[in-house]
């Protein structure tokens, strides 16, 4: 019997405030972890915010972001009111105007509708940003709101979260698999029915900080006192990874898949593996098992700086310690090799008998369907229109798994008109030309200039809609609307949190709201039976748990419960029978539908595409490795930079540099470095840091500075230490996926200040 757990939705308190519980997603920025909130608030003001200690999974811990929220909600830069422009005043900060959001919403229909009879509904693309709860809600912008099947998240490859949900529907025919940390259950690692991993292995991924997509990291700490040991593979060694007792693999960046096959090798030609799962649950061993012949733990090293004999000692760890569960992050994804990564990770896990076991990976159970939301809107758009998608003609892969365009082949048809011309664009809570997103963000600038007519949702103004929209409109914190919080973004439902609104500040609205109002005007059929949001979330609530969007405030979180090895119980195929719903019914180590694709069916190693390696005659000119996008507490992307008291803690973009290589260019922790290559250039201040290789810097990611000059071509300072513009467009794996935003070849030199030789 699972554990109950107290929960009160709204306690008055004797001084005449009120403490509301709450789950947080975002804004401010946050993956969808379901933070528990407690939420006092006194004559409609937030006044304190502080962690509930009954949230069975965050237990009363909560981040800088959260912790700030006061901060963030009066900031005097929030922008709480919409506001429109004249499209020739595009760049100019001053020009903006405040309006009501029935004049916004008269504005947008009317040019909606306009464009859509000049150029038809393909010529609008909605981009959408990542973390927050546009995720769920910027499908339906598209789909069944602008009634477009044009849906882009910038970011070349779609390398983020992207790659590895598709890989693992390929391979597994499952959702996202994670971590088993116990978050299935109330009770969490006191539940009869879990058992604490042995090992945890963090594959580019540091979720102390990131948390990534519904993963609460602190978890590692709970399981670390209780027992389990962390192996990091990084090229920076983490606070995780230098705990006593703990690993690190430090390799170059982009060779995760090379290390990967090196520790199957290992693995298989040492019989360590689990023969049972094999035999009954896996397709293709043998052909694996022959291909990581190729990379014997000697050449393994050659590729990626491990030394052979530490392949050896962490294969053996993960093989014979079971339960083990491998986390593989944004390094994996963001690498044009990195769907051969992912794939030898899930076959790491396979064969060693660690997939949908208590402790090991956890996969996603296909008939919980809350969330499908996002997806099931594209039944609002003819087959005719969906079959217009940008680039996914060309990309059978990624069209098979991504409801998006092709975002490379979005850029190339924005510049180009062909085959048709895009006219209008909607950033919902996508800042994309900051270093989060797009490679080659100036190009992005150029290419959307043009556009009829633009519009952009955010809470403060950032470069992105400063640039390039004509209206904007206020969004609300997760404090100031109601909602369903979703881990995995309905990949993986461990549990489900209940967004509680507490407070309201000016006239803001969330995502879901901004959907319904607008959608009632353009596609009525969408959202005209709803009376209200409560009633669209009731929706979503009832067929699923059998309760309402009223009573489950009162619950605060539900947990639907888990099954584990669902394959043998006819748990994961649609019709039933036993196995994992692939062509094969099996894991597939080698793919059936890579074969099809005319993709190399096995995984292997490719040479990162920017490096002295592969490009030897710029190896002298550029003879570092950059990488990029390791979080802070302080900040989600580009979000927070203006908040103080967070700001304080990161004040300025920095770049690691290791002391040695730091001594060879005259560089001291502090001066004003650029990173440059033969794409772009930035500049970092310098953070001179024993814990990276001396071969690799690591540049912050997601800077502007929102206390410079707004006006274009400035853009608050987008573009001085914006590490996408060392990054190549179109550098993409062959299925589609992956960039190489985690390592490019690059060099260093000291400047005078930030502006300096930009």
């Amino acid at each position: 019997m699972q554990k109950q757990f107290e929960h009160q939705w709204k306690t008055q308190q004797a001084d005449g405030s009120t403490i509301f519980r709450t789950c947080a997603w975002s804004p401010p920025g946050d993956h969808p972890v379901g933070c528990g909130v407690e939420l006092t608030v006194k004559d409609g003001k937030l006044i304190h915010v502080e962690g509930d200690e009954s949230m069975p999974i965050t237990q009363g811990r909560l981040c800088p972001r959260c912790l700030a929220l006061k901060d963030y909600t009066y900031h005097p830069d929030r922008i709480i009111y919409p506001m429109k422009r004249d499209r020739a005043d595009r760049g100019k900060a001053d020009k903006w105007q405040r309006i009501t959001w029935d004049e916004a919403y008269d504005l947008i229909e009317e040019k909606v509708k306009d464009i859509k009879a000049k150029y038809g509904a393909e010529s609008i693309v909605v981009y959408g940003g990542t973390g927050r709860e546009a995720c769920m809600f910027y499908y339906p912008m598209a789909f069944s709101v602008l009634n477009t099947p044009n849906l882009c998240y910038s970011q070349s490859g779609w390398s983020c979260y992207g790659p590895r949900c598709s890989v693992a529907d390929y391979i597994l025919g499952a959702g996202y698999p994670e971590i088993d940390n116990a978050a299935f259950y109330p009770d969490r690692y006191d539940n009869p029915n879990y058992e604490l991993p042995k090992y945890v292995v963090l594959w580019g991924k540091m979720p102390l900080w990131s948390n990534g997509d519904g993963f609460f990291g602190h978890s590692l700490i709970d399981m670390m006192k209780l027992g389990t040991k962390i192996i990091c593979i990084d090229p920076r060694v983490t606070w995780l990874g230098a705990r006593k007792g703990n690993i690190t693999l430090q390799l170059k960046p982009q060779t995760d898949a090379a290390l990967a096959l090196g520790l199957l090798n290992v693995i298989i030609n040492e019989d360590l593996y689990d023969h049972d799962f094999v035999q009954n649950w896996c397709f293709g061993f043998d052909e694996l098992a022959e291909r990581c012949n190729e990379y014997p733990p000697e050449v393994v090293e050659k590729y990626t700086w491990v030394p052979a004999e530490d392949i050896r000692y962490v294969a053996r760890l993960i093989a014979q310690n079971r339960p083990m569960a491998i986390a593989w992050g944004l390094a994996l994804d963001q690498s044009n090799n990195g769907v051969q990564a992912a794939h030898a990770v899930i076959a790491l896990e396979a064969i060693t008998g660690n997939i949908d076991v208590p402790g090991g990976l956890t996969v996603g159970d296909p008939s919980v369907r809350i969330g499908h939301w996002c997806t099931d809107s594209r039944a609002y758009l003819s087959d005719e229109l969906w079959e217009k998608r940008i680039g996914v003609a060309k990309w059978p892969a990624f069209a098979a798994t991504m409801a998006s365009t092709m975002p490379d082949e979005t850029l190339d048809q924005l510049e180009s008109g062909n085959p048709y011309a895009i006219k209008m664009a909607w950033f919902n809570s996508s800042n994309l030309l900051s270093p989060t997103c797009s490679a080659q963000p100036q190009r992005w600038l150029k290419a959307l200039q043009p556009m009829e007519f633009s519009v952009g949702q955010d809470l403060f103004m950032n470069p992105t809609i400063e640039a390039l929209c004509d209206v904007f409109l206020p969004m609300s914190t997760f404090a100031e609307h109601d909602g369903i919080v979703i881990p995995y973004y309905m990949s993986n439902n461990i549990f489900t949190g209940c967004m509680a609104k507490a407070l309201s500040t000016g006239d803001t609205r969330s995502d879901l709201e901004i959907c319904w109002e607008l959608g009632r005007r353009i596609v009525p059929e969408a959202w005209a039976k709803y009376n209200n949001v409560e009633e669209w979330l009731d929706e979503q609530l009832v067929p699923e748990y059998g309760f309402t969007f009223a009573e489950f405030k009162e619950k605060g979180v539900h947990f639907p419960g888990n099954v584990y090895k669902k394959y043998e119980k006819g748990m994961l195929r649609n019709d039933g029978e036993p196995g994992f719903n692939t062509v094969t019914g099996l894991v597939e180590l080698f793919s059936t539908l890579y074969d099809a694709w005319l993709e190399d069916p096995l995984p292997y190693f490719e040479e990162p595409r920017y490096s002295q390696v592969s490009k030897p005659e710029l190896a002298e000119e550029y003879p570092l490795m950059a990488t990029s996008g390791a979080r802070v507490s302080a900040s989600f992307h580009s979000e927070h930079r203006q908040i103080p008291r967070l700001r304080a803690l990161n004040p300025d973009p920095y770049v690691e540099i290791n002391p040695v290589t730091a001594a060879k260019y005259g560089i001291k922790d502090g001066d004003w470095v650029q990173v440059y290559n033969m794409l772009g250039k930035g500049n970092w201040r310098a953070q001179l840091v024993q814990t990276i290789d001396e071969r690799v810097v690591h540049c912050q990611h997601g800077w502007w500075f929102p206390e410079q000059d707004g006006n274009y071509p400035n853009l608050y300072g987008v573009f001085k230490s914006n590490f996408n513009q060392l990054v190549p467009h179109f550098e993409v794996g062959n299925l589609g996926f992956g960039a190489p935003f985690k390592g490019v070849m690059a060099n260093i030199r000291k400047v005078d200040n930030q502006d300096s030789e930009l």
